[in-house]
């Protein structure tokens, strides 16, 4: 089960940063941002609540709440935005397959994991494919990649801060509380430009899009990544990262439109293979 949440996670996050192209190309990414978090504050007010097994939050606690949002969440979906408006979703997918092995290495710096042979493995594999053909279209794809990659790191702190936190809190609390950080820290960002957008402009198509992207950015990633990171070590969950980038080039080319070359074709079967092999049952003793 800890096992299919954290795939199901990797994938909608996938799933979106493809989607989010369009919505970068109707809203400002400030503005976009803000709107996420705002939308999912909406939603989940009601998981704000402390469970009644959970502890009162620590000083410590409460500042690694605000690092998952800040590095985790506001970060990342600024850095992410910024970056796929700038190259395609396909290459997008292809540098964030490097997820796992910095994860494997920031678990072992920081909480002081031990790495397994086949997870050490997947993680030294290259995790890069020959860039998307898409990406030479856009204007500045090299800003672009150097943008998803900030993304990468911010995703690493996110795998690594949110294993502390899921000995302290509930994944619902965990993800209510880091959407309401971010959505404090877009707020000034939103309103400056949001007294400057013609909301009339967007279409019902892209405020349906909009709504889908809120919830599964805050809500339905989150609480299954928390959910699944309980039960895993960071460093192993972090293997499942490799569902991002398959998602994300999937919908690149299945809704977008984007091209999907052989060779980055082969080294999506062969990381969807690493996964399997780095989470195979060992052998008893």
């Amino acid at each position: 089960m800890a096992y299919g949440c954290l795939a199901l996670s990797m994938s909608l996050v996938g799933a979106y940063v493809a989607l989010s192209k369009p919505l970068v190309a109707a809203f400002p990414v400030l503005l976009l941002a803000w709107l996420r978090f705002g939308i999912a504050a909406l939603a989940m007010p009601h998981w704000l609540r402390r469970g009644v097994e959970e502890p009162p939050m620590t000083g410590r606690t409460r500042w690694l709440v605000f690092l998952e949002s800040f590095l985790g969440n506001f970060l990342f979906s600024i850095c992410m935005l910024f970056g796929v408006s700038m190259t395609s979703a396909v290459s997008a997918g292809v540098i964030m397959a490097s997820i796992p092995a910095v994860v494997a290495v920031a678990s072992w710096l920081f909480l002081r994991e031990r790495i397994t042979v086949r997870i050490g493995l997947l993680a030294l594999t290259p995790a890069h494919a020959p860039a998307s053909p898409d990406a030479a279209k856009s204007s500045m794809p090299w800003l672009g990649n150097l943008l998803v990659f900030c993304a990468v790191l911010c995703e690493t702190a996110y795998a690594v801060i949110g294993k502390s936190l899921t000995g302290r809190l509930g994944p619902k609390r965990i993800a209510s509380l880091i959407n309401l950080w971010g959505f404090m820290l877009s707020m000034p960002f939103g309103i400056w430009f949001a007294l400057q957008f013609d909301f009339t402009s967007v279409r019902f198509g892209t405020w349906a899009l909009l709504v889908v992207y809120a919830l599964a950015a805050s809500i339905w990633t989150v609480w299954l990544w928390m959910t699944g990171l309980r039960h895993v070590p960071a460093a192993q969950a972090g293997v499942f990262a490799v569902m991002l980038p398959v998602s994300a080039a999937l919908v690149g080319v299945l809704v977008l439109g984007e091209n999907l070359s052989s060779p980055q074709l082969l080294a999506f079967a062969i990381a969807l293979v690493g996964v399997v092999l780095a989470t195979w049952p060992g052998r008893r003793t």
